[in-house]
């Protein structure tokens, strides 16, 4: 998947067009995906420390431990637009 963006939140790779976010008027938001951006704002309000501890909820879609997740995010996480 080299050269798939990726969502500036939550990291996933937005490699399909239905998988970017929104802006208020519809368009599409090329910066974060449909789970984290809708209609123009954020879907949580969230710090980046419970982002990083959620990460573990989905580290079986990740095909990582939880243990993974969780250190996948908190090294990639702060670097990601929403969390700088």
């Amino acid at each position: 998947m080299e050269n798939v963006p990726i969502c500036q939140s939550c990291s996933m790779p937005l490699d399909k067009e239905e998988l970017f976010g929104t802006e208020a008027d519809g368009s599409k938001n090329q910066d974060y995906c449909v789970y984290c951006y809708k209609d123009g704002a954020f879907t949580r309000d969230m710090t980046l420390d419970e982002a990083i501890q959620e990460a573990a909820d989905y580290a079986e879609y990740m095909n990582m431990t939880k243990e993974e997740a969780i250190a996948y995010a908190t090294k990639v996480f702060p670097t990601l637009k929403r969390w700088k």
